[in-house]
């Protein structure tokens, strides 16, 4: 068959279209793959812009709380009202915090705000199963841990960021204070973070319960995203991270949108490509005839084929006339009639402001005869700007007239989004500032004083070695002056706690204005200051400064037509230039400020070795009370009294000694100050009436014959409210005993609680006696209301009445003055039988001392009487 001949000249069009075929599947392939980059490319975008704002506003919340937890630190005994005022000052539109608690010993008693979170005061965290471990873990890691989200007790859920407090202590330890929590608001957070924008174009799902990252549980969004192939990252938050996971809205896109589009353009440079091969094949038989043209079509295509045309343009530049085809006709926004172009057309349509580069462009390529390349922007007949990249080489044709042909594309799209990364990267550059800016003043309220302005504590604990190794490399040694208000607690109860934050920064300027730039100073407690200078040989210069502090506090301060008055105490510790540790510094300080205050208050001590033996010395001492009270070392002593005139046993005094494992038997003049301070007083009190009674009912049994026993009592003990409720439960016989008070409690004014529980001290039969009179405060007035049973003259009044008539007259008013009250006089310190024949002329009731009988245990005292009775018999 004729037409079923196979001609030759098809061969090259049937190897161009396997070229082809083979070119577009592979094309469609990559096309594929391009897209599905660029979707993934997308949504990362967009989880990038989530990862960001969460982790900024977790870290920007968390952040907020952390100067709160540094002032706790300082202030570890604060109380709600104080908690409230700090933690006040960190809410604000911006932060997606709920309320901030505070858990000293795990337990929830401080709040802000407190209203509508009053179901979590009194939560225990070792109590409650969903909180419990990430308390402990931030306590045992000392460090801060996000939790959640988490059911809140008082209703909601929210993350819940554990800040671990931990407070110097004794001897410079840490010890647990407890758990500030910052209570973060979860649709607040999901909200400000964007994940609940519907305009959003993704969904989203987070990974990661309690910050555990992708090995956690999910806690946002739909499951279907974690399990359809999701754009991944991990958003850090404070002690481990969350996963996040995101998709497009619709799904990944099976298809890519441009599909149809590539293929068109495919398939129309398929026939750009065919239709020439096919031409080819029917002008051979007309080569001849068609040779030339053919010749030069081929070449124009070929060179368009080569510079990768869009828009395809010859430019002859001898005639100046241009071939535009139908894509460079749409970019200039001409008609597609194939119409001849020239110069004019080309450099009409370029915007002003680039023709000049373009044409420069242009003309250099030409000159050289090199490849053109410009991008400049065109403005189309209905107006609209387009911005358009041009490529092209210089080629001559057969009769070598030069020509340039190229290729244009319109590339309006890249620069629109170019433009927008520009503007983006802006952005994100102005928000790094932001960020920058609220870093800076996030550090500055961690590390100085709300109030004050000064550092605090923190700072201080920063700046403290360095400051202490600057002073020794510039040959001199860093002072360390401990600064403490007197007088400041009658401010603030008196004006009110305004009056005494006008105080403190009063005090704050004071000590700025005498430091100056020549030394640190730093606000370490309620109204506790910390200063350090340098000094070289001289260490009077600190001693002048201080002394300088402590005149300039003294003068009145004027509050609101109020005249203020209240001074200072310093302790001063100089570094010794050894290896010690320079957090010694603030303990040595801290002992002299304790002796300043001993001393008197508006003074400066020095710290020094014998200080410190004596602080040693002092802490041994309590430890070894409390161990003594422990071990019931301390026992009951007892000291016979005697009837002036018939010289029988009428009582007993009891006596506290402390039986020491070492030492032997103490009497109070080693311990009883010691205890005074560790507030052990009233126990060692109740020991010895507890013993007392044990040993008088043994009496009694045995009839020894001791009719009554005198114990002392502490004021501090005479001012407990449970006093009364504890002697009712000991039975106490009516008569059996006395109470012997000092007489520095009862002043004129004495308050109603020590009146109340004397009153009913008497009403359960104990008698009262009032000890060591002559030595305290106590007037006629106060012996008239007190009405005590007994009253015994001190031992400082007795002793010189042998050789003095002035002493003797003045224990003779005191009895009379007794007698007068109807009040037995008892006389204590009777050393000689003289002193006894004296007293009883006088008319002294009872005596007691050395000239009858020593202090002497249970067992002596009973030998005692039981000799004495057989004496008197025999």
């Amino acid at each position: 068959m004729k037409g079923a001949v196979f001609s030759p000249a098809k061969i090259p069009a049937a190897i161009a279209i396997v070229v082809i075929a083979v070119c577009a599947l592979f094309a469609d392939h990559q096309n594929r793959i391009v897209s599905d980059q660029a979707a993934r490319a997308d949504v990362l975008a967009k989880v990038s812009v989530i990862r960001a704002k969460l982790e900024g506003n977790i870290n920007g919340n968390l952040q907020l709380v952390r100067g709160l937890v540094a002032a706790v630190t300082t202030e570890p005994y604060m109380g709600q009202q104080r908690f409230a005022e700090l933690a006040s000052k960190l809410f604000n539109e911006g932060s997606q915090l709920r309320n901030i608690a505070g858990a000293p010993d795990l337990i929830i008693s401080l709040m802000y705000p407190l209203a509508g979170n009053e179901k979590a005061i009194g939560l225990d965290y070792r109590k409650n199963d969903q909180q419990r471990a990430a308390a402990l873990r931030a306590r045992d890691e000392r460090k801060l841990i996000l939790a959640g989200p988490v059911d809140l007790r008082q209703g909601g859920e929210a993350f819940i960021g554990r800040f671990p407090v931990f407070v110097k202590s004794a001897g410079n330890t840490d010890r647990f204070w407890g758990i500030v929590s910052a209570v973060v608001d979860v649709q607040r957070l999901y909200q400000a973070s964007g994940l609940l924008d519907e305009d959003l174009g993704i969904d989203v799902a987070l990974i990661g319960n309690d910050a555990l990252g992708a090995k956690g549980v999910k806690f946002f969004g739909d499951e279907r995203v974690v399990n359809s192939n999701p754009v991944t990252a991990d958003v850090l938050v404070p002690s481990g991270s969350w996963r996040i996971a995101a998709i497009p809205k619709s799904g990944w896109p099976a298809t890519p949108a441009n599909a149809w589009l590539l293929r068109a353009i495919m398939a129309a440079a398929a026939a750009l490509i065919l239709l020439p091969f096919l031409a080819a094949g029917r002008l051979i038989d007309e080569r001849q005839r068609n040779y030339w043209e053919l010749n030069r079509l081929s070449r124009r295509l070929e060179l368009a084929l080569e510079a990768s045309a869009i828009g395809v343009w010859e430019h002859d530049l001898e005639t100046n006339r241009l071939a535009w085809d139908d894509r460079v006709n749409e970019i200039y926004g001409r008609e597609t009639d194939g119409g001849p172009r020239g110069y004019l057309d080309w450099a009409g349509g370029i915007h002003p402001a680039d023709l000049p580069a373009a044409l420069a462009d242009f003309d250099k390529a030409v000159a050289g005869r090199s490849t053109y390349s410009s991008e400049y922007r065109v403005i189309r007949p209905d107006g609209e700007i387009r911005h358009v990249r041009s490529r092209a080489i210089f080629y001559q044709t057969a009769d070598n007239s030069p020509r340039m042909v190229g290729a244009e594309w319109d590339v309006t799209a890249d620069v629109s989004l170019n433009n927008d990364l520009v503007r983006a990267r802006q952005l994100a550059e102005s928000k790094n500032t932001e960020l920058e800016s609220a870093k800076v003043q996030i550090e500055h309220v961690a590390l100085h004083d709300a109030l004050t302005d000064l550092p605090n504590r923190r700072f201080l604990d920063q700046v403290l070695k360095d400051y202490v190794a600057k002073a020794r490399l510039n040959g001199g040694y860093a002072a360390l002056l401990h600064v403490d208000l007197d007088r400041f607690k009658h401010i603030n109860d008196t004006l009110g706690h305004a009056a005494g934050d006008a105080m403190l920064v009063h005090a704050s300027s004071v000590l700025q204005s005498n430091v100056g730039d020549r030394g640190f100073v730093a606000r370490v407690g309620g109204d506790e200051f910390i200063v350090l200078c340098t000094v070289r040989d001289d260490v009077g210069q600190v001693a002048l400064l201080a002394d300088r502090i402590i005149g300039e506090m003294r003068k009145p301060v004027d509050y609101h037509g109020h005249q203020c008055r209240f001074g200072v105490s310093v302790g001063i510790a100089v570094d010794n230039g050894g290896d010690a540790d320079v957090r010694q510094l603030l303990v040595n300080a801290d002992i002299a400020l304790y002796r300043a205050k001993k001393r008197g208050r508006n003074r400066h001590e020095f710290f020094s070795g014998e200080l410190q033996s004596e602080i040693v010395n002092t802490k041994r001492i309590a430890d070894e009370i409390l161990a003594g009270l422990e071990r019931n070392e301390f026992i009951v002593f007892y000291q016979p009294q005697f009837d002036a005139k018939t010289l029988e046993i009428v009582g007993v005094e009891a006596l506290a000694r402390w039986r020491h494992p070492e030492k032997g038997i103490l009497t109070p003049d080693v311990f009883l100050k010691i205890a005074e301070e560790l507030n052990v007083v009233s126990t060692i009190d109740r020991k010895i009436l507890q013993q007392s009674l044990l040993d008088f009912e043994a009496w009694s049994a045995d009839k020894i014959g001791i009719p009554r026993v005198s114990v002392n009592v502490s004021a501090r003990r005479l001012r407990d409210e449970e006093l009364i409720k504890s002697l009712r439960d000991l039975n106490i016989r009516k008569g059996t005993f006395s109470f012997e008070l000092v007489e520095s409690i009862f002043l004129d004014d004495n308050d109603d609680l020590v009146t109340w529980n004397v009153d009913q001290i008497k009403q359960l039969g104990i008698d009262i006696e009032i000890d060591d009179f002559g030595t305290g405060y106590a007037s006629i007035v106060s012996l008239l209301k007190l009405q005590p049973r007994r009253l015994k003259i001190d031992r400082q009044l007795v002793d010189p009445i042998v050789n003095s008539p002035q002493q003797r007259q003045v224990v003779s008013s005191i009895i009379e003055i007794g007698k007068s009250l109807g009040i037995e006089i008892i006389a204590e310190g009777v050393e000689t039988m003289k002193h006894a024949r004296l007293l009883k002329g006088l008319g002294c009731d009872i005596l007691q001392g050395y000239a009858f009988g020593h202090a002497m245990d249970c067992d002596s005292l009973t030998s005692f009487v039981r000799s004495r009775r057989l004496r008197v018999a025999s």
